[in-house]
């Protein structure tokens, strides 16, 4: 009898260990912005806002024109064109900002727009491999306080490498990439 009692326990230990939740986590964040995609729209995006500061500056440059020239020939101007020449300043200043403030919108709606799809795809994969590897919860460790790593899994290698992120690509390599690409521009 204690033989078949100890066998039962023995068993119900085993189904509960082997039942036991099994969690993961990851930096979802840092999967996101090493993806392949996320070069790709980074690159789109740093265009567009090249653009957008050609254009602003060449507002600007039109803007400073016109008032060193209103500046110069302001005293000799008659009220009537000094007026004109006010409001066309103050058009131009006008314009500047509503172009200023639609472009910052039209930006984040890009950025948006272009993101939305590598997150999904990011998203996608690790649901894939959590339910591939019998995960319960993954967690994204970027916004956890704490988590014991001993008894949740990184799930991060495995994304990395379903999402084709080199092995040697870190958030650093990025960011060296990033301030090599901005000083290149600058110049």
């Amino acid at each position: 009898m204690k033989k078949i009692v100890f066998i039962v326990t023995m068993a119900f230990v085993s189904i509960a260990a082997f039942a036991q939740p099994k969690f993961a986590h990851v930096n979802f964040s840092e999967l996101v912005q090493l993806m392949p995609e996320a070069d790709k729209a980074r690159a789109t995006i740093s265009a567009s806002t090249q653009e957008f500061q050609e254009t602003y500056q060449a507002m600007l440059d039109e803007y400073n024109t016109k008032l060193t020239q209103y500046q110069q020939k302001g005293s000799t101007m008659t009220a009537a064109i000094r007026d004109s020449k006010e409001k066309e300043l103050l058009d131009i200043q006008a314009r500047i900002q509503d172009f200023s403030q639609t472009v910052e919108a039209e930006l984040q709606q890009q950025q948006q727009q272009l993101m939305a799809p590598i997150y999904q795809k990011a998203q996608e994969t690790l649901t894939k491999l959590a339910k591939e590897n019998g995960f319960i919860y993954v967690f994204d460790a970027s916004s956890l306080v704490y988590f014991d790593d001993t008894q949740s899994t990184d799930v991060t290698p495995m994304a990395r490498k379903a999402l084709n992120i080199p092995a040697d690509r870190t958030l650093e390599s990025l960011q060296a990439e990033l301030q090599a690409q901005a000083q290149a521009q600058a110049q």
